[in-house]
């Protein structure tokens, strides 16, 4: 990986690295190049927790699709806006559902009309049949006509009502408090229903949410024996989870295992969509392994990378990490380090470093 450069803003650092222990680490100025301080990276007591990566959702969240065929009329809300349930979010036009169901309501008329002529001619058989006056055949087809306009009226009826649905289906609504997360459609679009019914609106509740994660199947039965977590925010601030899922399937082709934390209701700052870390016991200190942690000067932080300047004797390199929580001025490396390894005190030092070599046309 090529080393990223950071610019210049501090002094040089030579800080001895603290494990999670408190031991200090040994200095290595014997190691590496002899203009840069550097620090050993040493193995400590362990803080005992691990933190895995997870994705804040709402737990009520919906994607609204079309249920009729219809063009879009009215917007009245754009992605961000909050609403409550049962308000108008998507409106559409209604000629043909109109159309359809006054259409309905004449079918409903003419059914209604051919029924009461049938049950009338019906009853005028039925009661001179048992006299003889009337053959078996004839009482039988008025009594068939009778049945048949009556399954006509019934079937205009049930038109009448999905005629009735489809026009409920030209106005969308709010199912829940919310906020509009999402937008697929603008004023003026055709839109098409069922089988395949076109998406409209997204809306997700902030009054409930939850934390998503995908762990290793060891690392989530850690968590299961553990019974709780708790999510670490970007403020540092730490929310212990009201409950605690860990699905009993793994994803066959990652290995994975999902992982649920509901957090309590009304937590202020998380918003869906946003990373965060989820803490739980049964790390370093649980399996007799050392953590390693780092004094946040070292780290080289640029966009989504994190790092330290590793020196391997005359060689100096950028190196990513996963890092853990950061208490004080110490970060617990989760991945990228091991005990024994020497890293730059001062990354600013290590980055002058490294252009001063490259322009002496070293490799």
């Amino acid at each position: 990986m090529k080393p990223f450069l950071p610019p210049v803003f501090s002094a040089a650092l030579a800080v001895a690295l603290v494990a999670c222990g408190g031991k200090p680490a040994v200095p290595a100025a014997s190691h590496g190049a002899p203009s840069l301080a550097t620090l050993t990276v040493a193995a400590g007591a362990g803080s005992g927790q691990q933190h895995w990566d997870g994705i804040v959702e709402a737990v009520d969240a919906a994607v609204l699709a079309a249920q009729t065929n219809a063009r879009v009329l009215a917007l009245p809300h754009d992605v961000g806006d909050t609403v409550k349930r049962g308000e108008v979010l998507v409106r559409f036009s209604d000629v043909e559902q109109q159309s359809a169901a006054r259409a309905a309501q004449a079918q409903i008329a003419a059914a209604k009309a051919a029924w009461v002529e049938a049950e009338a001619n019906y009853k005028r058989y039925a009661a001179i049949y048992p006299q003889g006056y009337v053959s078996r055949a004839a009482y039988e087809q008025a009594l068939a006509q009778r049945n048949s306009a009556k399954a006509q009226l019934d079937a205009a009826q049930q038109q009448w009502r999905s005629a009735g649905a489809q026009q409920d289906y030209t106005v969308v609504r709010a199912p829940f408090d919310g906020v509009v997360t999402k937008r697929y459609v603008q004023v003026g679009e055709a839109v098409a229903g069922p089988p395949f019914p076109q998406q409209l609106i997204a809306i997700a509740s902030l009054a409930q949410l939850r934390v998503e994660a995908r762990l290793p199947q060891a690392v989530a039965e850690a968590l299961r024996r553990a019974g709780r977590a708790e999510v670490l925010a970007d403020d540092g601030k730490r929310i212990a989870a009201s409950r605690l899922t860990v699905f009993p399937v793994a994803d066959p082709a990652t290995h994975t295992v999902a992982v649920r934390l509901e957090l309590p209701a009304g937590v202020a700052g998380l918003y869906p969509g946003m990373a965060v870390k989820l803490a739980f016991a049964g790390g370093a200190a649980a399996t007799g392994d050392g953590t390693v942690s780092v004094p946040v000067n070292a780290l080289v932080r640029r966009g989504e990378l994190t790092g330290v300047y590793v020196v391997d004797g005359d060689a100096v390199s950028l190196r990513q990490l996963r890092i853990g929580d950061v208490r004080g001025d110490r970060a617990t490396v989760l991945a990228g380090l091991a005990p024994g390894e020497h890293i730059a005190a001062d990354p600013d030092a290590a980055a002058r470093w490294l252009i001063a070599r490259r322009g002496a046309g070293a490799p």
